[in-house]
């Protein structure tokens, strides 16, 4: 049974910095790729960044330069870190295991149960 737990959102301030964690179990971890996404109150679930089973990653513009993905094998784990958060990066960020294809990610039906970002101004 694939199950995927996020964790590591609060509130922080503008400026501020968090860094989330996907624990993934019930699948071979190291081939498969992961995203993470978000959705804010009123508005579609977005895509924010994935890696791929080789560690290839790719962000959204929105958040290029202040997010990184990253995964620990060893630990079944996938990282998102959030830096210079800003208002806007407020949501409910979600893990996803999907598939990577020619920079391109593929989402699959498993997904966390997501973590609550909130930034002030």
């Amino acid at each position: 049974q694939v199950q995927l737990v996020e964790s590591g959102g609060g509130l922080v301030q503008a400026g501020g910095s968090l860094r989330l964690s996907c624990a993934a179990s019930g699948i071979t971890f190291r081939i498969n790729a992961f995203g993470w996404y978000r959705q804010a109150p009123g508005k579609q679930r977005e895509l924010v960044a994935h890696i791929s089973s080789s560690g290839s990653t790719k962000y959204a513009d929105s958040v290029l330069g202040r997010f990184t993905i990253s995964r620990d094998n060893a630990k079944n784990t996938v990282y998102l870190q959030l830096n210079s958060l800003k208002p806007e990066d407020t949501a409910v960020y979600y893990c996803n295991r999907g598939t990577a294809f020619s920079g391109n990610y593929y989402a699959s039906d498993h997904w966390g149960q997501g973590t609550q970002v909130t930034v002030s101004s």
